[in-house]
Order: structure tokens, then C-alpha cells, then sequence
């Protein structure tokens, strides 16, 4: 139960990141847009990404 309340937590905080960076983006600020989205993008492939792979392996291998 924790797990599934921490990664809804998780997803709003990117998703609020995400909205501000779009904010950034309108209101003219096109450095702050890029430098937020490219921390996103790095955040994303070395702290998200690799358990997302572990996840669909995990979830292949119950199937079979």
C-alpha cells in the first residue's frame, strides 16, 4: 500500500515539474524550460528507467 501511495506522490511531483516547465516556457523563459526538462529527461534515465525495466521483466516472467 505504501508503494502505490509513494509512486501517485511521485508522478504528481513530475507532473507538477513538468506544468511548471510549461509555465516557464509561455511566460517567455525558454532557458528555465530547457534546464528543467533536461533534468527531467536525466532523472528519468538514470533513476526511473532502469527499475521500469526491471518491472517488465518481472512482470513477463510471472506470465510465463
Amino acid at each position: 500500500m505504501f508503494d502505490t501511495i509513494f509512486a501517485f506522490l511521485h508522478l504528481g511531483g513530475l507532473l507538477v515539474a513538468v506544468a511548471y516547465a510549461v509555465v516557464s516556457l509561455v511566460r517567455g523563459n525558454v532557458t528555465r524550460f530547457a534546464l528543467i526538462l533536461a533534468l527531467l529527461l536525466l532523472y528519468y534515465l538514470f533513476i526511473l528507467h532502469p527499475a521500469v525495466k526491471k518491472e517488465i521483466a518481472r512482470r513477463k516472467s510471472i506470465k510465463k
